[in-house]
């Protein structure tokens, strides 16, 4: 996993990808008293960063797996991203999804042919659902964030931001199942002068509680507005982020929905709560990013206007 074979990856996944676009905004540099450069993964395929280790994923399978086809579960992201990624290589996509998981991101699925099983919006009914998949079909489960290639997949985002910036103090990405941090914390190894941050609701820290305990803790409910970062991190990903990232900041739901309005105003991109939640950070702590060039991934777009209203 170092540097020379991320750059590989990036490579192989170079024909099927966006190199998303850095922006900038003078007003919010002075706002916070930072410069900040954004890596939009709003603007990757599917509308978030999700499609680099979806892709790379099924990229590894063997002809025979290809064949069976493959499955997940996921409220919305990684589900629109495997079956998009799945058409593109020809591959049947079973995708387990949360009866709760915002329209907009279901329709995508349907859209890209992804066969949709609806499921309680719990951990433990998505994992069920998708194992009696498996079994039944033959499908290879690839999980949304705690799979080696989906990790490796979503580390070329950080990997074309740092090539471009590589003097950045700091990286910051939104953290849920840990997948994008993970591959962040990966591509950000290189750079020694660079430290690695993740951002998570307050609703649903166990990524924060994870990094003091030193294991893998869980929540006991998911009452947030970044409907991408309800679930929790893996076996897999969390020896990366234990290793590799400096810390976690947490922030609040109205913390979260200000982000969102700045991004709006000062940008002038749609972005998703999820990926705001690393802007919330920033500005909850603006002191100790002061003077600092800070990267932030924003990691996807996809919202769910019934969410809100307009009137």
């Amino acid at each position: 996993m170092k540097s020379i074979a991320l750059a590989s990856i990036h490579q192989q996944l170079q024909p099927f990808i966006h190199n998303t676009p850095i922006l900038t905004s003078t007003l919010l540099d002075k706002k916070i008293g930072a410069s900040l450069y954004f890596k939009c993964e709003n603007f990757q395929k599917t509308g978030s960063f999700k499609f680099r280790g979806a892709t790379y994923a099924i990229q590894q399978l063997n002809e025979e797996q290809k064949r069976r086809g493959v499955v997940t579960h996921s409220s919305g992201n990684f589900a629109q991203a495997l079956a998009l990624a799945a058409q593109r290589l020809g591959v049947k996509a079973h995708i387990v999804m949360p009866n709760n998981a915002p329209k907009i991101k279901k329709q995508a699925v349907l859209e890209y042919h992804g066969h949709i099983t609806e499921c309680l919006p719990t951990n433990s009914a998505r994992e069920a659902a998708a194992e009696h998949i498996e079994k039944t079909s033959g499908a290879t489960f690839i999980h949304p964030s705690n799979n080696k290639n989906v990790i490796l997949g979503h580390s070329t985002s950080a990997l074309e931001l740092l090539s471009e910036k590589p003097d950045l103090n700091v990286v910051i990405t939104p953290v849920g199942g840990g997948g994008l941090l993970a591959g962040t914390a990966l591509a950000g190894e290189q750079y020694t002068n660079t430290k690695i941050i993740g951002a998570e609701p307050i609703q649903v820290d166990d990524a924060y509680r994870s990094l003091i305990s030193g294991t893998i803790e869980k929540n006991t409910h998911t009452n947030t507005i970044a409907d991408g970062l309800r679930t929790h991190l893996g076996s897999i990903n969390f020896p990366i982020i234990k290793k590799h990232v400096h810390r976690i900041i947490c922030v609040e739901e109205d913390e979260i929905l200000n982000a969102m309005i700045l991004v709006f105003q000062y940008l002038k991109i749609v972005i998703e709560p999820s990926s705001a939640v690393a802007l919330a950070a920033v500005l909850k702590e603006k002191e100790r990013f002061k003077n600092q060039s800070v990267g932030i991934i924003i990691s996807g777009g996809n919202v769910d206007l019934e969410q809100f209203s307009f009137s």
